[in-house]
């Protein structure tokens, strides 16, 4: 399908319509007589009443606050009421009690962002025999969602992996910095890196159909050229981040080049890198549009980034949702994945990118 290019659209389009919710009751999920996705579908096509969604992230970033403006923008056009939740703190506990409170004030249907994919499944089918529910940015392959809406993370590893193999053409040792590896999502940026710096050729396909092929998340992981030392995992905790990623300049003295897959994870980097006096001696590259990281890359002091398009996600969760409640499956492509593609972010095409980037946050 054709997606609308919305990146220059303003991030201040009108915030009705469209709100924050931070609950702090928790209620158990229906089942018994609970009514399944699909006779929510025929009541609402039957319907001219207004509907209400929500679309649930894994915790609160500036990331979000993009994918939010496409909420925005989605349920004027829509004509839908968008509840946006974001949870305070990335973990799956948490991000569970936020969806089940909203649940029990009542929504149509759902768009999640899971924590904790494997882990959660049971619990997603439970909300998924109640309302339609799809997924964003981090999939849930072995639920029953309807259609996941993203990039190929795989793919996207694979680039974050290409940056710092143009920035280090003799290699070294590299460090990976990642919220956590419960989640879909970083799995695949993780092993997309990982396989590029080994010299792999290979594609989320293999993946898929050999579960047990990812790299060990412990332990160091050696090529020809490059070495793995270590994967930081930090929960979600920009300052445990910036913690690790000081301890890792110590402890491994001889690094190259430090690789942060989550928004939040290459200022971290670069912070550390400052601090220790090697920016410009190891090499940084990461996920997302953070300012401090596209500040560096115009500085030339990080080698680039992967950025995805967060409003994107927002907007098509809500026209998806939208569809479903009408009762158009139709809208859901037989692969079941709805492709946002990522870009590549470097000294070429930072200052146009962040251009763009300000315009969507009205700045």
């Amino acid at each position: 399908m054709k997606l609308r290019s919305r990146w220059i659209m303003l991030l201040g389009l009108a915030l009705a319509g469209c709100q924050v919710k931070d609950s702090s009751s928790t209620a158990g999920t229906d089942s018994g007589d609970s009514p399944t996705a699909e006779k929510t579908q025929e009541a609402a096509a039957k319907s001219g009443e207004r509907k209400s969604v929500a679309f649930v992230t894994n915790q609160i970033a500036d990331f979000w606050k993009i994918a939010e403006a496409g909420c925005v923008a989605a349920s004027k056009e829509f004509d839908m009421d968008v509840r946006v939740i974001m949870p305070p703190e990335s973990s799956a506990s948490v991000q569970k009690q936020k969806v089940e409170d909203v649940m029990t004030s009542g929504i149509d249907a759902i768009a999640i962002s899971p924590l904790d994919a494997d882990n959660q499944v049971e619990w997603i089918n439970s909300i998924a025999a109640q309302i339609p529910l799809i997924t964003h940015d981090s999939d849930a392959p072995k639920s029953n969602r309807l259609v996941y809406i993203g990039m190929d993370n795989y793919a996207a590893g694979r680039a974050c992996g290409e940056i710092l193999k143009n920035a280090l053409p003799e290699g070294g040792q590299v460090l990976l910095c990642i919220g956590r590896l419960e989640q879909d999502n970083s799995k695949y940026r993780r092993q997309g890196v990982i396989d590029v710096l080994m010299g792999r050729d290979r594609s989320i396909d293999f993946y898929q159909s050999q579960p047990n092929a990812f790299d060990p998340n412990e332990g160091e992981i050696k090529g020809d050229k490059f070495t793995i030392v270590a994967t930081v995992t930090d929960q979600g905790k920009p300052e445990v981040a910036l913690q690790k990623a000081e301890d890792a300049l110590v402890s491994y003295p001889e690094l190259k080049g430090m690789a942060g897959l989550f928004e939040y994870n290459p200022p971290a980097c670069y912070q550390a890198l400052k601090k220790a006096g090697k920016v410009g001696k190891v090499a940084l590259a990461g996920f997302d549009e953070n300012d401090v990281t596209l500040q560096a890359i115009k500085d030339g002091e990080c080698a680039g980034t992967v950025v995805q398009n967060p409003y994107e996600y927002g907007y098509q969760s809500v026209r998806v949702l939208k569809e479903l409640l009408a009762g158009n499956n139709g809208v859901i492509p037989e692969s079941k994945y709805i492709d946002i593609a990522p870009r590549t972010i470097t000294t070429d095409n930072v200052e146009t990118y962040w251009e763009e980037l300000k315009r969507l946050k009205g700045q």
